[in-house]
């Protein structure tokens, strides 16, 4: 029993000195990381922008059909779309700025 605790807490201890050996970066690294974590951080923002802007449209599409029939009016169908579209661009711009804070971590590593 005691070689197995032991055998364990040395993996532990080996894979926190491992990781923390993997941590350091370069300085050339940490400005890369800083700068594809501020990408990263813009495109989270530009993804609650439009969810926010999208939000919006629907809160206003709901409010052009006031029936609680469960029906769409035309119009407030034609507002829902809209808003997924909003929803969808702001997703694919974000999409593509994660993968430029990717392109800018791959780059350093090289």
């Amino acid at each position: 029993m005691h070689s197995r605790v032991f055998r364990i807490a040395t993996a532990a201890a080996a894979m926190t000195a491992f990781s923390a050996l993997a941590a350091c970066n370069s300085p050339a690294e940490q400005k890369a990381e800083d700068r594809a974590d501020a990408i990263e951080d813009q495109a989270d923002a530009m993804r609650d922008s439009a969810d926010a802007q999208a939000d919006q449209m629907e809160d206003a599409a709901d409010n052009m059909d006031p029936t609680l029939d469960g029906v769409d009016s035309t119009t407030e169908q034609s507002m829902e779309n809209k808003a997924e579209t909003v929803r969808e661009a702001g997703e694919a711009k974000a999409d593509a700025m994660e993968d430029k804070a990717d392109a800018v971590r791959d780059a350093a590593d090289q």
